[in-house]
């Protein structure tokens, strides 16, 4: 078995590009592979689903026949991080919104734009039991807050006083509501890898 890990990066809408780039900057042999169709989603070890606009990123993945094969790919154990949008795709549940499309894998419950328009974005610092070394920066850009969180996922990051979940972890399935692909910190696309790396060992 070859050692590349090949990343799947969601190319529909969105951030995409920000994401490649944070991850070839990651040590190791990867291979990032642009997925823009239901045949992109053969012979991938991981699935990243970018920041943008979680309706029509979900229309898109209903459009081009995507959502039923990357829903039983994820049931099968396939690793996938999403960020912002990808975040509210995987919820199970998303506040006011019981008919929007979303791969519906984590047991979490999202509340889309819940900081208000996006001239109400901020950046602020975070600290994680997971990422001890130093605060992890967290842009939060029309973000969605995870209003709950169910048996089986744990929590890697809260936000401030109030605690409030900004990067979670089901199984092989990540989440954070905040864009790590627009730092310069690799720690959580590394940990991603990890969930992967381990993902296709066991296989």
């Amino acid at each position: 078995m070859s050692n590349t890990l090949r990343i799947g990066v969601l190319e529909l809408q969105g951030d995409f590009l920000e994401h490649e780039a944070m991850l070839k900057q990651c040590d190791g042999d990867i291979l990032t592979i642009p997925v823009k169709g239901k045949q992109d989603l053969d012979n991938i070890d991981g699935l990243v689903i970018p920041g943008g606009e979680s309706t029509t990123i979900g229309r898109l993945i209903e459009e081009f026949d995507m959502l039923e094969t990357i829903q039983k790919r994820g049931s099968q154990g396939l690793p996938m991080f999403g960020t912002c949008a990808g975040c509210i795709l995987l919820a199970k549940d998303i506040v006011g919104r019981p008919t929007q499309t979303r791969l519906g894998l984590m047991n979490i419950t999202v509340d889309r734009n819940a900081y208000g328009p996006q001239t109400e974005s901020f950046e602020t610092q975070v600290y994680s039991p997971r990422f001890k070394e130093k605060p992890l920066r967290a842009v939060l850009i029309r973000a969605p807050t995870i209003v709950r969180v169910e048996s089986g996922v744990q929590i890697l990051a809260c936000k401030g006083s109030e605690k409030e979940p900004i990067l979670v972890q089901e199984g092989n399935w990540l989440a954070s509501t905040f864009h790590p692909e627009l730092t310069d910190d690799k720690r959580i696309h590394l940990h991603f890898l990890d969930i992967v790396k381990a993902y296709k060992s066991s296989k």
